[in-house]
C-alpha cells in the first residue's frame, strides 16, 4: 500500500480532500482519531495511504501543527489578513487590534489591508500598524501596483481573511483571484444551498496562494473564541516588545503605573495612542478570568 503526504483542502460530510503535488485523494480518517479525541482539519499536513485495488483511501496520521484557530477549524495558517476599509465602515481600531492581536498569540502574522483608498486616503490607518510593525497594503481597485505586492506577499501561504460586513473583504479577494467567485459559486451550486449558507471551510490553490475560504468566518467568531489570558497580552502588541521587562515593577500590568516603560513610550509618541487603548480594554475584558476558564 502506497503511502504519501499532503494538504487538507477540504472536509465535508465525513469524507477529507487530501492534495498530493498535482493529485487530490477522497480519503476517510482511521477510527483511532476519534478515540483519542483529535480529527482532521483543514490545512493539516496529513500522511495518507492508497490502496492498490481501489477503495477509498484513508487519513493514517497528522503530522505536528503550528497553530489553530478554534471556529472555524483551519489549522497551520500562515497569515491572517485583516481587511479593514478607510470609509462606510470607518476603522474599529478596537476589533482590528482584537484580530491582530489573536494572529499573534497563534503564531501568525497579522496583515492590515486598508481598502477603499480610492475614496479616502488611507495613511493614516497605514501610519498606526506600520508603527506597530504590522504589514500593511493600502488597496484600491485601479492599484494594479499593490495588489501585485500584495499577491507576491500571499504566494506559497496559506492564508485567512476576515473583515467586519463591508469593508470590502469580497471585492479584495475577487480582485486579487478572479477565479475565486467561480469555484466558490460553483461549490455552492453543488451543495444545493446559498454561499452563506454552508459551514464549509476549504482551502484553494490559486496562483501559487492558498487561501482560506471560511463562510460565518466573522470578527465576532474570533472575538469570542480567541480570548488571550491577561499574562501574554502584552506580548501580543508587537510594539510593546523594546520595553518589556524595562518598567520599574516586575508585575507591571502597562495600564497606569509609576515608571511603566511602555507607558512612557506612549507619550514620547513611539506607541499610537489608540493601539494601547486596545491593550487597557483588553486587559480588562480578561483580568478576572482564571486562565482554565480561558481554555
Amino acid at each position: 500500500m502506497e503511502q504519501k503526504t499532503g494538504l487538507l483542502m477540504k472536509s465535508v460530510g465525513g469524507f477529507y480532500y487530501v492534495r498530493c503535488g498535482e493529485d487530490e485523494y477522497e480519503c476517510k480518517a482511521r477510527g483511532s482519531f476519534r478515540k483519542k479525541g483529535s480529527s482532521p482539519v483543514v490545512g493539516d499536513r496529513v500522511v495518507i495511504s492508497i490502496p492498490e485495488n481501489g477503495g477509498f483511501c484513508a487519513i493514517e496520521s497528522i503530522l505536528p501543527r503550528k497553530n489553530k484557530l478554534k471556529r472555524p477549524a483551519l489549522v497551520n495558517i500562515d497569515a491572517l489578513v485583516i481587511v479593514c476599509s478607510t470609509v462606510d465602515p470607518r476603522p474599529n481600531y478596537m476589533v482590528i487590534d482584537k484580530m491582530t492581536a489573536a494572529a499573534v498569540d497563534n503564531h501568525m502574522e497579522p496583515v492590515i489591508a486598508v481598502s477603499k483608498n480610492d475614496i479616502k486616503n488611507g495613511d493614516e490607518v497605514a501610519e498606526i500598524y506600520r508603527k506597530a510593525g504590522i504589514r500593511v497594503f493600502q488597496c484600491a481597485p485601479d492599484d494594479s501596483a499593490e495588489r501585485e505586492r500584495l499577491l507576491d506577499f500571499l504566494r506559497g501561504k496559506v492564508t485567512a481573511f476576515i473583515g467586519n460586513s463591508g469593508v470590502g473583504k469580497s471585492t479584495l479577494l475577487n480582485a486579487l483571484f478572479p477565479m475565486l467567485s467561480l469555484r466558490t459559486g460553483q461549490i455552492s451550486e453543488k451543495l444545493g444551498r446559498g454561499r452563506h449558507t454552508t459551514r464549509v471551510v476549504e482551502l484553494f490553490e490559486l496562483e501559487g496562494c492558498f487561501v482560506a475560504d471560511t463562510p460565518g468566518f466573522s470578527t465576532v467568531d474570533l472575538q469570542r473564541y480567541e480570548l488571550i489570558d491577561k499574562e501574554r497580552l502584552q506580548y501580543c502588541f508587537p510594539e510593546f516588545e523594546p520595553y518589556l521587562g524595562q518598567c520599574r515593577f516586575n508585575s507591571c500590568a502597562h495600564l497606569c503605573e509609576n515608571g511603566c516603560r511602555v507607558l512612557q513610550a506612549l507619550r514620547d509618541g513611539e506607541i499610537s495612542k489608540s493601539r494601547h487603548d486596545s491593550y487597557v480594554a483588553m486587559y480588562n475584558e480578561v483580568k478576572d478570568i482564571k486562565h482554565w476558564q480561558l481554555k
